[in-house]
This record gives C-alpha cells, sequence and structure tokens, in this order.
C-alpha cells in the first residue's frame, strides 16, 4: 500500500475530458490504494457547481479534501474554499507566484502541480510549499535536469493525477524519485495517527 495520494480526480471534474464515469468519489475510497488518499478536483468546475456539496461528499468517504486551483485567477476564490489542502498549477507568470503566498497564507498545505510540465520556475516557488513528482507528467522532458537543482531546497509528495481506476498508482513518480534521491514527505498523518516526516523513495507501507 502506498502512503498518501492526494492528487487525485472525479467525476466532480466534469468539464476535464479525461475522467471516466466509473472515476467516482465512492470507487477510489473502495480502492484504498494509499493510506491517506485526497481528492483534489478542479477548483473551476466545482465553483460552478457548488463547492460545499463536494466537500461533504469526500468527507463522507472519509477521504482528504483538496481542490486543483488553475493559476492565480483562481485563487481569491479558492482561499475561502473549506478545503485541507490545495494542489497548484502554477504558471510562469508574477501573478502566479505571487497567488502562492495567498495560499500559504490561509496555513493548508500547498503543492505545486507537476511543475516541469508547466514551464514552473521553482527558483520562483516559495520554500514552504510541497513540490509534486507526478505520475502523469513525470516522463515527459528531461526530469532529471528540472528537478535535481531543487532536490535540497522542497519537502516532495509523490501523486497519481488518477482521473481513471487504472491510473491509481504511483510507479514511474516512484522510480524517478529513487533516481533522485528524494524522499517523500507526508503532509498529513496516515489513518494510524503516525506524521511521519518522510518515507522512502519507494513509498509502499505494510499492514504489520
Amino acid at each position: 500500500m502506498l502512503a498518501q495520494d492526494l492528487h487525485i480526480h472525479t467525476t466532480w471534474s466534469h468539464g476535464d475530458g479525461a475522467v471516466v464515469r466509473e472515476q467516482t468519489v465512492d470507487l477510489v475510497a473502495q480502492v484504498r490504494h494509499a493510506r491517506v488518499v485526497g481528492i483534489s478536483d478542479h477548483f473551476e468546475y466545482l465553483a460552478e457547481t457548488g463547492i460545499e456539496t463536494y466537500v461533504s461528499a469526500v468527507r463522507r468517504a472519509g477521504l482528504k479534501v483538496g481542490v486543483e486551483v488553475n493559476g492565480h485567477i483562481w485563487v481569491p476564490a479558492a482561499v475561502d474554499a473549506p478545503v485541507d489542502y490545495y494542489v497548484v498549477h502554477c504558471y510562469d507568470c508574477d501573478a502566479d507566484y505571487l497567488a502562492l503566498e495567498d495560499l500559504l497564507a490561509t496555513g493548508r498545505p500547498v503543492i505545486i502541480a507537476h511543475p516541469h510540465a508547466l514551464g514552473t520556475q521553482l527558483t520562483r516557488v516559495p520554500s514552504d510549499c510541497f513540490v509534486e513528482v507526478n505520475n502523469r507528467y513525470i516522463w515527459r522532458g528531461d526530469w532529471r535536469k528540472f528537478y535535481t537543482p531543487h532536490v535540497d531546497r522542497f519537502r516532495f509528495v509523490l501523486s497519481s493525477d488518477a482521473h481513471q481506476p487504472n491510473w491509481l498508482n504511483q510507479a514511474v513518480a516512484r522510480h524517478v524519485a529513487e533516481q533522485l534521491g528524494i524522499h517523500e514527505t507526508m503532509v498529513f498523518p496516515d489513518c494510524r495517527g503516525r506524521d511521519a516526516k518522510s518515507i522512502a523513495a519507494g513509498g509502499t507501507v505494510s499492514d504489520s
């Protein structure tokens, strides 16, 4: 079992064509592929349908509640959302880097989503943010060149970015983390109350 997976989409991201109808909150909760599971659907779609209903559905399933925030334009509304954490698209523009400070000011964890796929300049990202190694996108481009200069500056999380049930894994992300010598940081305590500061790149947890 994986230690954590906090970047998962469901049918609440109704405008995302990669999400299949079987990818429901209940299915992710039943699979329980990680000790700590969080749903982080796209905030722009939730803002249309009412975020309170989404939050209630995810909490009823016993999962952490996040949202994926697509750049600075959505940050003013997202800071008031009753969520546990943010997954953020930080594009390479001044407004996006400044908006990260507003999210951090909420006191909730801020995870920078697949930065090498978005052209995020990690030198401009506050070190209080977590940086994601994303299973969906990590193989695109020279991940070694992109991440190596920042391995000692940030805390890292590994994510599936699952939009479909068969995407609920982190195999490629964990291979990359091992190659880079990244130790993943636990964002939340696991279901047994253990609040490990970091875990090895292998990332699996036994049931013993």
